[in-house]
């Protein structure tokens, strides 16, 4: 495992190469790791909060904030374990595609990432 850099002790030189290759860590695979979090951006999220369940992709994760784009609210599941595995649901109200919405993560319960298509369909 690679050792992390302390980004404060490098030259500008050292910083501008480890940024670099930070981006193109990000390039590569399209998501990456948020420090000090279980949460993985450009990953897809289903999102439980205390009144609303969301769907979406993470673009930035803040120390109370979760940003999703592709985002849908989901006011009414099919049974729990059924919605969570395969992405079916009652009733899906879609955000315009491409939009950010930003949850408040003191709201949230849980979150789990999904590997089905995000719904993007009024329903």
């Amino acid at each position: 495992m690679e050792k992390e850099k302390d980004l404060n002790k490098l030259s500008f030189a050292e910083f501008q190469t480890a940024v670099e290759e930070m981006a193109k860590k990000k390039e590569s695979t399209g998501k990456v790791a948020v420090k000090d979090s279980p949460f993985v951006i450009g990953e897809n999220y289903l999102i439980r909060t205390v009144t609303m369940i969301y769907t979406g992709r993470l673009t930035k994760v803040f120390e109370k904030e979760l940003v999703i784009a592709d985002a849908a609210w989901i006011p009414e599941t099919e049974r729990w374990a059924d919605s969570v595995a395969k992405g079916t649901f009652k009733e899906v109200e879609p955000y315009p595609d491409g939009e950010e919405v930003i949850l408040n993560r003191e709201a949230v319960l849980d979150t789990t990432k999904v590997r089905w298509k995000l719904p993007r369909s009024q329903k």
